[in-house]
């Protein structure tokens, strides 16, 4: 049967590793907390299995520390990984930027504006998820535009460090970035200019950078 095929337990295993990596990003499960597979499994819905994947990956991945035989917790936030992860994604984003402004369309770029004007009113708002969300979208449109696979696993992967951080200052009262960096950065992508976009990219994730450095 041709139909029948072994996907569920990735499917799982990928629902698994989504809903704890949310849940460490939004600190419903506090740095420093233990974390164990089978109390996980049950809250979840699932067996164990793709709750210990799920566990392997976001140990690889720096949101949880495992020590064989005796505990598996969530890392506590470190200001250098985070610097770390922001020079990655960083990167990443310029890289995806210098390629999709020649490729961008009009929709995308009213695309760019509905987000940003969502991300200010969230911010205004005090909404963390909603302005986070809504400044996933306007990225994502760069990512989108500019096909590069390798690039978006990279910054999917290391975002969440990032993140952990912006959350935890936008509840001490920060502001999660800037609605004005990213108008300059639309501004700039609507009069395809490569360079002024790049550059404005580049400034973004120096501010989050130096957010760490702050810590």
């Amino acid at each position: 049967m041709k139909a029948i095929r072994p996907l569920a337990r990735t499917l799982l295993r990928d629902q698994a590793y989504a809903s704890i990596r949310d849940a460490i990003v939004a600190g419903e499960i506090e740095p420093g907390a233990v974390v164990r597979d089978a109390e996980l499994a049950e809250r979840l819905g699932l067996s164990r299995a793709p709750v210990r994947e799920a566990f392997a990956r976001l140990v690889d991945e720096g949101l949880l520390e495992s020590k064989p035989q005796s505990y598996t917790r969530v890392t506590r936030v470190d200001a250098a990984e985070v610097r770390d992860a922001a020079a990655v994604v960083g990167a990443m984003h310029e890289l995806v930027t210098r390629v999709a402004v020649p490729r961008l369309f009009a929709a995308d770029i009213e695309t760019m504006r509905a987000a940003n004007a969502r991300f200010a009113a969230a911010v205004a708002a005090g909404d963390v998820d909603e302005a986070l969300h809504a400044d996933d979208d306007l990225h994502d449109v760069l990512v989108r535009v500019s096909g590069n696979r390798a690039a978006a696993a990279t910054a999917a992967r290391y975002t969440p460090l990032i993140r952990r951080l912006e959350r935890r200052r936008f509840g001490e009262g920060g502001t999660c970035r800037s609605a004005n960096l990213h108008d300059r950065l639309i501004e700039a992508c609507a009069a395809g200019d490569v360079d002024q976009a790049v550059d404005i990219t580049a400034e973004i994730w120096r501010g989050l950078a130096e957010l760490a450095d702050s810590d």
